[in-house]
């Protein structure tokens, strides 16, 4: 009984840990000069606190990464136009992004776990971007259009794309990837301190 506590507050000081991880991260990811949009530096903990914690800790680092970006005027180009939408898709995605990194690695790591690290490292930049592709498309079509003829694209799904998401998207998931064996680490000297052989 005493283990199973001790196992709980483990991961509740964990969860508070990559908590506090990810609001400096972004934060500081706020002061960067990228344009149009920051970079996310929070993808790699969202991963490693989803792995190590579960689905459910991945999803709650991604709620507070939302928040961040929300409260840090990372968002406030959609939220002049459209707030209510703009606080649902910013949080949405970054929830969906933290729980589908913790669903992939959960059920890959059994059989292989580098694959697992290395498929949720790509899964939560994808499903990051994903919805807030989706979510320019369903709330801020008509503004991205004018964005797109201003900055000289002949089409919407072209300054999605390559004006707004190329260089982040890329930028996100090279570093994800780079970091997988890191987090391999990480997770099995995790696993190491909780079940010494």
């Amino acid at each position: 009984m005493s283990t199973i506590k001790s196992i709980d507050t483990q991961k509740l000081v964990l969860l508070a840990l990559f908590t506090a991880i990810v609001i400096i991260l972004q934060a500081l990811a706020a002061l960067l000069p990228v344009y149009p949009f920051t970079l996310t530096l929070v993808l790699i903990p969202m991963v490693v606190g989803a792995a190590l914690i579960g689905t459910f800790a991945g999803a709650w680092l991604g709620f507070v990464f939302g928040t961040v970006v929300l409260i840090s005027g990372n968002a406030n180009l959609f939220l002049v136009i459209n707030p209510a939408a703009t606080i649902f898709l910013v949080l949405l995605k970054g929830i969906l992004a933290g729980a589908a990194a913790g669903v992939i690695y959960n059920l890959i790591a059994e059989k292989r776990k580098m694959i697992a690290v290395i498929c949720a490292a790509i899964i939560c930049p994808v499903v990051n971007t994903g919805i807030f592709i989706i979510g320019c498309y369903i709330f801020f079509l008509p503004t991205i259009i004018q964005w797109g003829e201003a900055a000289g694209f002949s089409n919407a799904t072209a300054f999605i794309f390559i004006g707004m998401i190329g260089f982040n998207f890329i930028f996100e998931l090279g570093v994800n990837l780079v970091l997988s064996p890191t987090i391999v680490r990480l997770i099995k000297y995790r696993q190491e301190k909780i079940n010494p052989e």
